[in-house]
């Protein structure tokens, strides 16, 4: 292997909600948009703000031994709408000025997200790594992490030499496949040529089913994992992100073998097709709002009942919601529910008017007085503030951002009727239980918890909650799990389970 081998680090960490509001240069500045050495110090620091595959892949490269890191460009918006194209194309032309300048390389690395849609073009992910290739050429290898919610295109297989997703959904495996991704990238330079199979399925599986704890793509993870070996060097299987609404979009699968294609292609059909024969599994359940609204009332009035988790997984920030809609705020506020606590609830405006008050104030709050969202609709009652705060956290332990620095803008505690709702200026989804206890507000007490968050938050909410305490309602919203909601332009058809007659061959490579 190379001495100090120089390796060129960049990449857009975006996951995209085709049916949310685009996102821009201010949007990404807002979470990171960094360059040059803020990368490294950011992921050498004690709290990382960017992707933690980031932090994961520089630590290990560090401990490995001497390396020359070639910091380029990283923009981690997280999860939006479409980003701007021509914000994209402004990146893109920055990371090809910059990667020029730092040739040559002998490897490059990615902590993509890889669901990202640009408003003109379904692929930016595929771009970036077109654009690389074509800077680098076919013998230095470029290395990606991704969610395990990217939107695999071919062109990502055929560009990239080895894509490594989470394994974990809850994610707390980001920084171990930034680790692993250094491993990868060592024996690459050593001269191991990988093989990759690639399978996607016409399968728009919902996001709510798309967890790693039970179910069947949690235990078509652990059995790819049962063939990791010598000769298998990493199995990836990417439920994908149904709202980037692309002609890439299904569930994928990505076997990466030391040089046996055979190997690698029988795997990867085993695992499709294992997946392909259980795919009524991955409808969702789901309890209605009404009957959320009944639990709360219920679990109000009958303290001998364990509490509950209410996700109010429509309105998930993690996948492009605006964190604001207010269904179960103003059904429970009607019902008088006692004891739930509500989180997080992004309106800044309302942030600021009672950051401009003091605790113990009381004002007509009017949620969503600017929001031009469908779902984000206007609810006005007489709040009490209960405590005021800049919004700055740090990720709990356990939870997807365990020692990861968050900012969640100015931040008020309101109490409105018998809810406490903790509103933040900066739209982040509910990931653990310090976006309540950072603020007053007691989430062992409560007697329901309602989080604006698709299943992140069970890492963290796991010390308080079992799984049968936890219920995800349907109610609207950017990110409802019933597809039928929503006018899909970007599949290709038919696909499951929006068309039933949906069939799969698997390949006869």
């Amino acid at each position: 292997m190379v001495n100090a081998p120089k390796i060129a680090i960049l990449g857009v960490h975006l996951e995209s909600n085709r049916f949310a509001p685009p996102v821009g240069r201010a949007d990404f500045a807002e979470k990171f948009l960094g360059y040059d050495e803020e990368l490294i110090n950011d992921a050498r620091g004690s709290h990382p703000k960017a992707c933690a595959s980031l932090s994961g892949f520089v630590r290990e490269m560090d401990d490995m031994g001497p390396w020359t890191p070639a910091p380029l460009v990283y923009a981690d918006e997280g999860a939006a709408g479409p980003i701007e194209h021509s914000f994209f194309l402004e990146l893109r032309e920055e990371m090809r000025e910059r990667l020029l300048a730092a040739m040559p390389v002998d490897g490059v690395y990615f902590p993509q997200h890889g669901a990202a849609v640009s408003t003109e073009h379904p692929d930016p992910d595929g771009e970036l790594y077109e654009m690389v290739r074509e800077i680098v050429g076919p013998k230095i290898p470029i290395i990606s992490a991704l969610d395990l919610h990217a939107i695999v295109s071919e062109k990502m297989v055929e560009m990239a030499d080895v894509l490594v997703s989470y394994r974990t959904n809850p994610h707390i495996d980001q920084m171990d496949r930034g680790r692993e991704c250094a491993h990868v990238m060592h024996e690459l330079l050593d001269g191991v040529r990988p093989e990759v199979a690639f399978i996607r399925l016409p399968i728009v599986a919902p996001q709510v089913k798309q967890l790693t704890a039970s179910g069947l793509y949690a235990e078509a993870i652990r059995y790819g994992q049962t063939h990791i070996d010598d000769v298998v060097m990493n199995v990836s299987i990417l439920g994908g992100f149904t709202y980037g609404d692309t002609p890439f979009n299904g569930m994928s699968f990505i076997v990466t073998t030391r040089g046996d294609k055979q190997r690698a292609e029988g795997l990867c059909r085993d695992l499709a097709e294992m997946v392909w024969q259980g795919r009524d599994r991955l409808l969702p359940e789901l309890t209605s709002l009404s009957s959320c609204i009944e639990m709360a009332v219920d679990l109000g009035m009958d303290t001998s009942k364990p509490p509950a988790v209410i996700a109010d997984v429509a309105d998930n920030p993690g996948g492009g919601g605006r964190g604001n809609t207010t269904w179960l705020l103003k059904g429970l506020f009607e019902a008088k529910a006692k004891g739930v606590i509500l989180g997080v609830f992004f309106d800044a405006p309302l942030a600021t008017e009672a950051h401009a008050l003091r605790v113990g104030d009381k004002f007509d709050a009017t949620f969503n007085r600017v929001e031009t969202s469908q779902y984000s609709e206007p609810f006005t009652a007489e709040a009490e503030i209960l405590n005021l705060s800049d919004g700055k956290i740090i990720g709990r332990d356990p939870g997807s951002r365990a020692g990861m620095a968050i900012d969640l803008g100015p931040t008020a505690v309101l109490r409105i009727g018998t809810v406490c709702v903790v509103v933040i200026s900066i739209r982040q989804q509910c990931f653990d239980p310090g976006h309540f206890e950072e603020f007053g507000v007691s989430v062992s007490s409560a007697r329901t918890v309602i989080v604006k968050s698709r299943g992140h938050f069970r890492a963290g909410f796991s010390v308080y909650f079992k799984p049968e305490q936890i219920f995800e309602c349907d109610a609207p919203g950017l990110t409802s799990p019933n597809l039928e909601n929503f006018d899909w332009q970007g599949f290709k058809r038919p696909i499951y389970p929006l068309d039933a007659e949906t069939t799969w061959i698997p390949p006869n490579w």
